[in-house]
């Protein structure tokens, strides 16, 4: 018998929360089941397994993914962030502070991947990026300001099944006024 592996397999290396970790997986094994299976890293939450409610939602290089449909292949040498690894320590991450705060959250299966969101929401906004509820797509128009609607728009990703959506409006609010006092009080 041949050692070799399979032309389905292959090892690839996932850097995960800042680790490294080598695994061999099939080439359809997404990375949301490298995550929870593999790496046993469950508070990424498996939900329509589609893509649209958005309770795998993870930050690959900083930006949103949902992780059960990318491949865990197709992640390799990317920077993958899970709500595991947003606290620095045993501090929460402000976003984490906020959504309990402002109880962000019921059952709290969705909490990850809207906490993730939210995480990469504030920092879209913050480097000007626009939404569908931009009025104002002018470059010298500047971000524009973070409104409910604004936020309500830029989650619309992720489902909470619960309707905690009026406490995760404010949730979001209150940690990208939190980051942008940081920031001045920084200048």
């Amino acid at each position: 018998m041949s050692s070799a592996p399979s032309s389905t397999y292959s090892a690839v290396t996932l850097t995960v929360n800042g680790e490294k970790h080598t695994l061999t997986v099939d080439h359809r094994t997404t990375l949301l089941d490298a995550l929870r299976e593999r790496l046993d890293l469950t508070g990424t939450k498996k939900g329509c397994d589609q893509g649209q409610c958005g309770a795998c939602t993870v930050l690959v290089d900083g930006r949103r993914n949902v992780s059960c449909l990318q491949l865990a292949v197709a992640a390799e040498g990317r920077e993958i962030t899970t709500i595991e690894g947003v606290a620095e320590g045993d501090r929460l991450h402000p976003v984490q502070e906020a959504f309990l705060e402002l109880d962000g959250y019921q059952c709290g299966y969705c909490t990850p991947g809207q906490i993730c969101s939210a995480i990469a929401v504030i920092e879209e906004h913050a480097a000007g990026w626009p939404s569908a509820a931009t009025d104002d797509l002018r470059p010298e128009a500047g971000p524009p300001p973070l409104t409910p609607e604004e936020i309500r728009e830029r989650m619309s990703g992720n489902l909470c099944r619960c309707g905690a959506y009026v406490s995760i409006v404010q949730a979001v609010a209150r940690a990208a006024a939190d980051r942008s006092a940081a920031k001045e009080a920084v200048a």
